[in-house]
């Protein structure tokens, strides 16, 4: 089994009947489908429905019969297994990959992946930047990327 995906927090308890209020930490909005489980350090939570709420998600699970037992979910974070989509980028898969320049030149390898309004960013061993916008191929365990001059400090 893949290693799960953190995807959100229960921030609190909403009304009467056991529902949350849920942060989505992920564009996919089908992690909070109806029948969708997803884990947590107290066990799995089965969506009973959702639906959208200002910023956040009113998730009802099916374990959740009223506040009581909402407000003892508050805070915990929810994992899911990751989703698989050949035409997205994923964190997890970004990480320990080698990145390359078009030229050849190695790059190092990507340790995390920072977010960022323009382009998020690749962080390389090295602590240079890379703007995920750079890329250009992506094969297995290689990221070709394609940079402005300088970038590195090291072009003329």
């Amino acid at each position: 089994m893949p290693p799960l995906l953190e995807v959100g927090r229960i921030d609190r308890a909403h009304g009467i009947r056991g529902e949350t209020v849920v942060a989505l930490w992920t564009n996919r909005a089908e992690r909070l489908e109806a029948g969708s489980v997803l884990c947590t350090d107290s066990g799995s939570l089965t969506v009973a429905e959702a639906r959208a709420f200002r910023q956040r998600w009113i998730v009802r699970f099916a374990e959740v019969v009223d506040r009581s037992a909402a407000e003892s979910l508050r805070g915990l974070v929810l994992r899911a297994e990751p989703i698989t989509d050949p035409d997205e980028l994923w964190v997890h898969e970004l990480i320990g990959t080698m990145v390359r320049e078009i030229d050849g030149t190695e790059r190092g390898r990507v340790e995390a992946v920072q977010a960022n309004p323009a382009s998020d960013l690749l962080v390389l061993e090295s602590g240079a930047l890379v703007p995920l916008a750079f890329l250009v191929e992506r094969s297995g365990d290689l990221l070709v990327v394609e940079v402005p001059d300088g970038l590195f400090g090291d072009h003329g």
